[in-house]
């Protein structure tokens, strides 16, 4: 009985030492993964390490390795593993984000822009690039941050994020039509973040401050009227509608009426999504709930709650259609004319 335990002893050490001479690079990138979504960074670093012994070139265990140690702040050696993929032929977009974000935590500025410019030039599509450049700039409070997120918007106008800075920054300026506007259309592309709650709250203070003395978007003389001109007359057009105060009552009153002016003058010259989406939820009887969702939450949280177990039915409706829909701009309704 003894022989035959040390026999399966002996047989079990032995498979177990072959298995660790066979193991598999896209496994063992796996398991770290594993421990990289855990925040467990010493453990995926001694992972990614024996993968990278077994296959040295491959690009996704490097920058997995280098974005570890950006993680543990080990920002030196993140920047050499990085480095060595910068110049490659097939260095990604995500190539180009972590070395940036490992120029920012250097405060290595220069070359952090150098880098970004670098990646646009490669891949001028992608809108997490410029998005990223743009709150480099705005960190150092460089105004030309805008001119990215905007071109940003423009090439990857599906992206997120660059309607979220752009937003925030026109809410700085007297241009808050693209407040108005970019909120929107943010909140509709990351419905349920962080980032959310803050736009909201943006949008609803850049309501109140839009019927105050506000000017008409500025443009040439005989120019025909623009984009925001438009959107900008017939908000002010409307402006009865909220005359007794801003609040989520009559801003619905105010945008339906906005809609159906829109829809009669405007929607062939300047297609726009937000607003196809905004008459749909109108439509289809979802546009109340979809404003109690808006400006409700951020002006009165309670009375919030209250409406949506009064009209329970109606906003299960409207956030199983938020959260089962995609929303995304087609290509060529950019309409930012500076």
């Amino acid at each position: 009985m003894r022989k035959q335990w040390f026999t399966f002893f002996i047989a079990t050490l032995i498979s177990t030492m072959v298995f660790g001479q066979e193991q598999d690079p896209s496994q063992l990138h796996e398991t770290a993964r594993q421990f990289m979504r855990t925040g467990d960074w010493n453990n995926a670093v001694l992972v990614l390490n024996k993968a990278l012994s077994l296959d040295p070139g491959n690009a996704s265990l490097q920058k997995d390795l280098a974005l570890t140690y950006y993680y543990q702040r080990d920002y030196t050696k993140a920047k050499e593993i990085i480095a060595g993929l910068l110049d490659k032929e097939d260095a990604d977009v995500q190539v180009f984000q972590i070395a940036g974000n490992i120029h920012k935590a250097l405060q290595e500025i220069k070359e952090c822009e150098k880098l970004y410019r670098k990646g646009i030039k490669k891949y001028p599509d992608s809108g997490p690039l410029y998005a990223e450049f743009g709150d480099l700039l705005w960190m150092n409070k460089d105004n030309a941050c805008i001119q990215q997120w905007e071109a940003g918007i423009k090439a990857d106008p599906s992206f997120a994020a660059n309607y979220y800075h752009a937003a925030r920054y026109y809410s700085y300026t007297k241009e808050l039509v693209w407040t108005l506007l970019y909120g929107e259309m943010f909140l509709n592309m990351e419905s349920y973040s962080g980032r959310t709650a803050e736009i909201k709250t943006l949008l609803l203070e850049t309501y109140k401050r839009f019927f105050q003395v506000v000017p008409e978007p500025s443009k040439p003389s005989k120019a025909p009227e623009d984009f925001a001109t438009a959107v900008w007359k017939r908000l002010q057009k409307q402006s009865f509608t909220v005359s007794t105060g801003i609040h989520t009552e009559s801003l619905i009153l105010l945008r339906t009426r906005f809609l159906l002016d829109w829809f009669h003058e405007m929607k062939d010259r300047f297609p726009f999504r937000l607003f196809d989406h905004q008459r749909q939820l109108l439509q289809e009887g979802m546009f109340e709930a979809y404003n109690y969702w808006i400006f409700e939450a951020p002006s009165n949280l309670s009375a919030f709650e209250n409406w949506t177990k009064t009209h329970a039915a109606e906003y299960a409706e409207f956030t199983r259609n938020q959260k089962s829909k995609i929303f995304k701009v087609p290509a060529g309704q950019y309409y930012r004319s500076k």
